[in-house]
């Protein structure tokens, strides 16, 4: 029987929800391979490559080595990729297996159901974000300003990236469609986000472009959180990051409640 807290209609199933992170977090070390190794691997491979390699050729941006002004969006590279293939394929395969039918029974409400295929989500990424800080404090790459602030952007932005899975693993009726939205729109907008340069290094054109790129508030605010250099407005990269937030966990509850590609 499931144990809540709480009274009427404010009561939490804690066990249903610590169930779903439970069960990611086993996931997440039985394909460890998958879910861990590849994004270190990935990740020591840019650091050495951009940071090392190039790096050496290009004395530092705005005062600090490159390796270091390199380092937080690679780590921001490896966290939304954590975060949104967790998401996505934790709901898919619950939809795909007929698993979901089994939690829509269950003591659970919708806002319990999204918070624990958030957490584990979220779970994941923080587990690869320390993985690879660890990587980066190999090769000299890791400074760390503020940790409260770094670990903040890094679980907002899981968050956006775990909601974002939901919903395409909601809207997906095939395993290629899974990953659509991950090549044709993450991928070419994070790199395109100033993670391996400087807005300073663009042509007055494409620096104002690039200032409509979300992804570039993300890795400004993870690197202004590690190495206290930004180049964005931080009023409006927290506004972007929060009003991203609100409106994706705002629409992945409206469709869970309204049961769009969850009841049949």
């Amino acid at each position: 029987m499931a144990t809540y807290e709480g009274t009427g209609d404010n009561r939490v199933n804690w066990i249903g929800i610590w169930t779903f992170v439970r069960k990611g977090v086993k996931r997440t070390f039985r394909v460890a391979v998958q879910t861990l190794l590849a994004p270190v691997i990935s990740a020591t491979l840019y650091i050495f490559i951009f940071g090392t390699v190039i790096g050496s050729r290009i004395d530092s941006v705005a005062g600090v080595p490159y390796i270091s002004f390199v380092f937080p969006g690679v780590l921001m590279l490896s966290v939304i990729n954590a975060s949104f293939s967790s998401a996505s394929s934790s709901l898919f395969f619950l939809r795909w297996g007929r698993g979901l039918e089994e939690i829509l029974i269950a003591p659970l409400s919708y806002s319990e159901m999204i918070v624990g295929l958030l957490a584990e989500s979220l779970a994941r990424a923080l587990m690869v974000a320390f993985l690879i800080l660890g990587v980066g404090a190999l090769f000299g790459a890791v400074q760390l300003q503020s940790p409260l602030a770094f670990v903040g952007y890094v679980l907002s932005i899981a968050t956006i990236f775990g909601s974002l899975g939901l919903l395409v693993a909601l809207w997906a009726e095939s395993f290629e469609q899974l990953q659509v939205v991950n090549t044709f729109v993450i991928t070419p907008l994070t790199y395109l986000g100033g993670i391996f340069y400087s807005v300073t290094f663009l042509p007055s054109l494409a620096a104002q472009i690039t200032l409509f790129n979300p992804f570039f508030y993300f890795v400004d605010g993870i690197r202004s959180s590690m190495i206290g250099y930004s180049e964005a407005n931080t009023a409006v990269g927290l506004l972007v990051i929060s009003g991203l937030v609100i409106m994706l966990l705002g629409l992945t509850q409206y469709l869970f409640r309204i049961g769009w590609k969850i009841r049949y």
